[in-house]
């Protein structure tokens, strides 16, 4: 494990502080190097694929973009196709979806990229069957970290204190630190606690609040030809809706709205807010739906980015990935790739022969791993009604790139050749400057704008009654 970091050369044991996704791969990775890890758990892990009380988002809608697809199968090889055999659907996206953004509906052409949708439990729980059957990998459940171990020059540990137990806090030495606690990381009060200075927060927040219920199809042709059904929010329309199909044949749907106006929690109301939407279909499908659970509701949705990877009084031996680094607003279906694609910039990092693996050089390549997906998030919500905080004023330099991305979303929705470039970028399996290729680029400046569907299209092009 590196001198600094504590990653080579005999380093003995790592603390991963959070079970999340982003803890449990990054606990993964950190076995190859350490003898020991032990990831803190402020919960018990259920048995199965069930929701966790620390994850209280894991009831709503998720999906597994295909970067995050990629990046799993390089760190859980197989762990794709456990999904697949265990019933979670996979959508062809634009053929299986019917979409609508910016005023637009979008063609069902070819399908050029994929994305999982079923229940984020039942990923959770494939990634926590695989690490913990590590026997290098140790959990400690039921346990909150309470602070850190060290001074401003490194950290040695964390204090940890079992919940509900009356006691006191007791020490967990570490040569390696990993907070993956999740949006709600204590980590800048601790660092401030050792006398270290906390990352500076960029923060984007539109006030988006979401509610989501479970349903079962109650139509004789289900969502019309589809496999799912998704209304996206923009600056001019704040309403966002989707119905998508998770395990068993049941459908999560979700509806969000901006401060002021939040989806309401009862059954009747949540019906009566999809009018909002710029069109009546999910409505009508809801007045035939089953529901099948209660309606619950989300409103911690604010993009923020904490820049560790920025020079500061900060010790070795510390680092921040997933949510505790960078979170963002969930309309964009981002998390849980960001995770994986997290892990495995921590693996290349710590396994380059290049460079000795120091902290602030490390967390850089985590910081870089969620990059584009902060420039996606950060980027859209900026420019939504009513959003505040310290990173929402754009530079005279986003000018040019914010004309250019308009065009390009305006052709998106009915040009194959922008469509397939952007959706790789949305999936995080190409980067922005895949926009930018000669022949998107020649779609986007001199062709106008393609003509889409003026209803939703219910049927796949190039099928019976579909759109040609």
């Amino acid at each position: 494990m590196a001198d600094q970091l504590g990653t080579r050369r005999g380093a003995r044991h790592a603390v991963v502080i959070g079970g999340s996704i982003a803890g449990l791969l990054a606990a993964r990775v950190l076995a190859e190097h350490a003898e020991r890890v032990t990831v803190v758990e402020r919960d018990r892990f259920p048995e199965g694929p069930e929701p966790r009380a620390g994850v209280p988002q894991a009831r709503h809608t998720h999906v597994l973009l295909e970067g995050g697809q990629l990046a799993l199968e390089q760190l859980l090889p197989g762990v794709v196709d456990e999904l697949d055999e265990q019933g979670a659907p996979r959508l062809g996206m634009p053929r299986d979806m019917v979409q609508w953004q910016g005023g637009r509906w979008f063609r069902r052409t070819a399908s050029t990229a994929y994305l999982y949708t079923g229940a984020r439990p039942r990923l959770e729980h494939l990634v926590r069957r695989r690490v913990l059957a590590d026997p290098r990998i140790t959990a400690v459940e039921n346990t909150d970290a309470v602070g850190l171990l060290g001074d401003a020059a490194r950290v040695r540990g964390v204090l940890v204190r079992e919940r509900g137990a009356g006691g006191g806090s007791r020490p967990l030495e570490a040569d390696l630190v990993v907070d993956a606690s999740g949006r709600g990381s204590q980590a800048p009060q601790w660092l401030a606690a050792i006398g270290a200075e906390p990352a500076h927060e960029e923060t984007i927040d539109t006030g988006l609040a979401y509610a989501t219920r479970v349903y079962r199809d109650g139509s004789d042709g289900g969502l019309a030809d589809c496999l799912g059904l998704y209304v996206i929010p923009n600056a001019r329309q704040p309403y966002g809706g989707g119905a998508l199909p998770i395990e068993g044949g049941r459908f999560l749907v979700t509806l969000s709205g901006l401060r002021g106006d939040e989806p309401p929690t009862d059954g009747d109301a949540f019906t009566e807010y999809a009018k909002r939407l710029p069109h009546p279909i999910l409505h009508d499908w809801l007045t035939r739906a089953h529901p099948e659970s209660t309606v619950r509701s989300f409103r911690r949705t604010a993009n923020v980015r904490r820049r560790y990877d920025r020079p500061g009084r900060r010790p070795a031996g510390f680092l921040a990935t997933g949510d505790a680094l960078c979170t963002f607003s969930p309309i964009y279906g981002q998390g849980m790739a960001v995770a994986a694609l997290g892990a495995v910039a921590l693996r290349d990092a710590l396994a380059d022969p290049r460079r000795t693996p120091t902290t602030l050089r490390v967390q850089r390549a985590l910081c870089r791993a969620s990059r584009q997906a902060w420039d996606i998030s950060a980027g859209s919500d900026r420019t939504m009604p009513g959003a505040v905080g310290n990173a929402t004023a754009s530079r005279p330099l986003d000018r040019p790139a914010a004309w250019y991305l308009d065009r390009v979303q305006a052709r998106y929705t009915g040009d194959p050749v922008v469509g397939r470039a952007f959706r790789s970028v949305l999936m995080l399996t190409s980067p922005l400057s895949a926009l930018f290729a000669p022949r998107v680029a020649r779609a986007v400046l001199l062709r106008p704008v393609p003509p889409t569907p003026a209803e939703p299209p219910l049927r796949p092009e190039g099928e019976e009654g579909g759109t040609g």
